[in-house]
């Protein structure tokens, strides 16, 4: 009686599959993946192409409408608007999908929104595409693993402890603003009324204590060259930009100094009026006549011999 070998497969894995014929019955073929990857039928570009990166391309944690972004954005001219209401009317996604496409890219270092003052005083946004991720990205991602260690090596590496605290973020000063030639409590606090108010108009000018005090010699500036409080309020809280104020007291601070009116034209004194004198009755000849106090009147007074 012969012996079974056990290397050899049964005989039901040899079977021929239902859905394949029987001239590809073959051991060796049956074990080959159906499914087949993406082949490449690429011809070269001489004209309009876009390089881009296998960085941003076959990126671990972007999401397909990010890299689809990414790559439209990447292949626009200078200056292209590519706000979300731009790319919104473009694409089919939505305002809501491309806006989380683009602060995933700009999380991820491939886009930059830089804050610019216009010269009448507008804040606008200007983005700015990176076709290469920031360093620290490209280090995040593609991070090598640690080396292997002792056990007490590993556990001193990765103590809390041992990381370095967080440097604490730097305030920028506010800038400047004119002072009056003349301060006045008054006039001061005038200024720190009107600018105490300005979140009426908008919610976004809500400014603190010590802004306040810094803009109020900026506004009373203003109020001392004749520019009317209304006047003041209207060109503080008109025109504001669309994308909104990251740091209002910095914003009225520019504000206050860009749109500064000229002073007021020089006006001469007027002249002072006369001086009328009451009447006074004369104690000689009883002639009414104007005079600071009573006495004799002119004729009287030339007629004194020590007048003569």
């Amino acid at each position: 009686m012969g012996t079974h070998d056990p290397s050899v497969p049964p005989h039901a894995q040899s079977a021929v599959a239902a859905d394949e014929p029987p001239s590809r019955a073959n051991p060796r073929t049956r074990t080959r993946p159906r499914a087949y990857g993406v082949t490449h039928d690429n011809t070269r570009h001489t004209t309009r192409f876009t390089v881009i990166g296998n960085h941003l391309a076959q990126h671990p944690e972007l999401s397909l409408v990010a890299i689809a972004l990414a790559v439209h954005i990447q292949s626009l001219p200078t200056n292209a608007p590519v706000d979300i209401k731009t790319l919104a009317a473009r694409f089919p996604e939505g305002r809501t999908r491309i806006a989380a496409g683009l602060r995933e890219l700009e999380a991820h270092g491939y886009l930059r929104r830089v804050r610019e003052h216009t010269p009448g005083g507008r804040i606008v946004t200007r983005t700015i595409s990176c076709n290469q991720p920031k360093t620290r990205e490209l280090a995040r991602h593609h991070k090598p693993a640690p080396a292997a260690g002792t056990g007490a090596e590993a556990h001193e590496e990765h103590r809390p402890e041992s990381r370095k605290p967080r440097e604490p973020r730097k305030k920028h000063p506010l800038p400047p603003v004119p002072q009056p030639a003349y301060p006045s409590p008054t006039l001061l606090q005038q200024a720190t009324d009107l600018l105490a108010t300005l979140h009426r108009e908008d919610p976004r000018l809500l400014l603190g204590a010590c802004e306040t005090a810094h803009l109020a010699p900026g506004v009373a500036a203003w109020l001392q060259r004749e520019v009317p409080a209304t006047a003041v309020r209207h060109a503080l809280t008109t025109d504001l930009p669309p994308e909104g104020v990251r740091r209002p007291a910095a914003f009225l601070a520019h504000r206050l100094t860009t749109r500064l009116p000229p002073p007021p034209p020089f006006r001469a004194p007027a002249a002072p009026p006369p001086v009328r004198h009451p009447m006074q009755n004369c104690a000689n000849c009883d002639r009414g006549f104007r005079a600071p106090e009573p006495g004799r009147c002119r004729d009287c007074r030339s007629a004194l011999p020590e007048a003569a």
